[in-house]
C-alpha cells in the first residue's frame, strides 16, 4: 500500500485556513488531520466541531478527526455531524473503550485508536476488530514542532504483528515528528498513514514542497 500523507492544520496558517486546504488537496494530500485539544487530556486548546465543519466545507479530502480529550464519549455525536470521516479516541482517556468505538462507527463514522508513547499497544489484541485506524503518538500529545521519539519504530511493528495475527485491514497511523528523514523507517516498520504540520506547512517550498519531499523520501 502506498503512503498516505494526512497534513495537521495545527501547523497550517489559520488567517488563510481555506486556501491551505485547497493547497493541500492540489499538492496530492490524502486527508486532513485535525488536532482537538482540551487542556486537559494534554496541556493545549485547539480546535473544536466548528473548525470540522469549516474543514468539511473547504476541501473533499477525508477529515481525520483526532480527539486529545478527557470523556471523548461525550462528543462523538458532535464531531460527526461536523464532518469527521474519522474519530481517533486515546485508549488512555476511553475507560469504556469497546463501547466508544462501537458508537463511532454506529455513527457511520471510521473508529481510530491512539496509543501515546508510553503506553502499550497489547490491548489491541482485543480490540483490532473495531478500528480502521491505529495511531501511534511518536511525540508527548499536546504541541507541534517535536522531534521524533525513536522508540515508536519498534511500537510500530509490534502493532503490525497485532494487527496481521487478527487479519485486521486497519491502517497504522503515525503522529509526530514526521519528516523527510524520519519517514522511512516508519513505512519500513509497518506504518502506512504519516501525519505531518511543519514538515508540509512549513516547508520552504510551500505546502506542495513538503508533501512532495515526505513522498520522495520513499522512492
Amino acid at each position: 500500500m502506498a503512503a498516505l500523507i494526512s497534513p495537521s492544520i495545527l501547523s497550517a496558517d489559520l488567517t488563510q485556513l481555506g486556501s491551505d486546504l485547497q493547497a493541500c488537496e492540489a499538492a496530492g494530500a490524502d486527508a486532513i488531520h485535525i488536532d482537538v485539544m482540551d487542556g486537559r487530556f494534554v496541556p493545549n486548546i485547539t480546535f473544536g466541531p466548528d473548525i470540522v465543519a469549516a474543514c468539511k466545507r473547504a476541501t473533499s479530502l477525508p477529515l481525520d478527526v483526532h480527539l486529545m480529550i478527557v470523556e471523548p464519549e461525550k462528543h462523538l455525536k458532535t464531531f460527526a455531524t461536523a464532518g469527521a470521516d474519522y474519530l481517533t479516541v486515546h485508549y488512555e482517556t476511553c475507560p469504556h473503550i469497546h463501547r466508544t468505538l462501537q458508537i463511532i462507527r454506529e455513527l457511520g463514522v471510521k473508529p481510530g485508536l491512539t496509543f501515546n508513547p508510553g503506553t502499550p499497544v497489547d490491548p489491541l489484541e482485543l480490540l483490532a476488530d473495531m478500528v480502521d485506524l491505529v495511531l501511534i503518538m511518536s511525540v508527548n500529545p499536546g504541541f507541534g514542532g517535536q522531534t521524533f521519539i525513536p522508540q515508536a519504530i519498534d511500537k510500530i511493528r509490534q502493532t503490525r504483528a497485532i494487527l496481521d495475527a487478527q487479519g485486521s485491514k486497519a491502517i497504522i497511523q503515525v503522529d509526530g515528528g514526521i519528516t523527510a528523514a524520519t519517514i522511512g523507517a516508519n513505512y519500513e516498520a509497518g506504518a502506512r498513514n504519516f501525519v505531518a504540520g511543519t514538515a508540509v506547512f512549513k516547508h520552504p517550498n510551500g505546502i506542495a514542497g513538503g508533501v512532495r519531499a515526505l513522498r520522495d523520501a520513499l522512492i
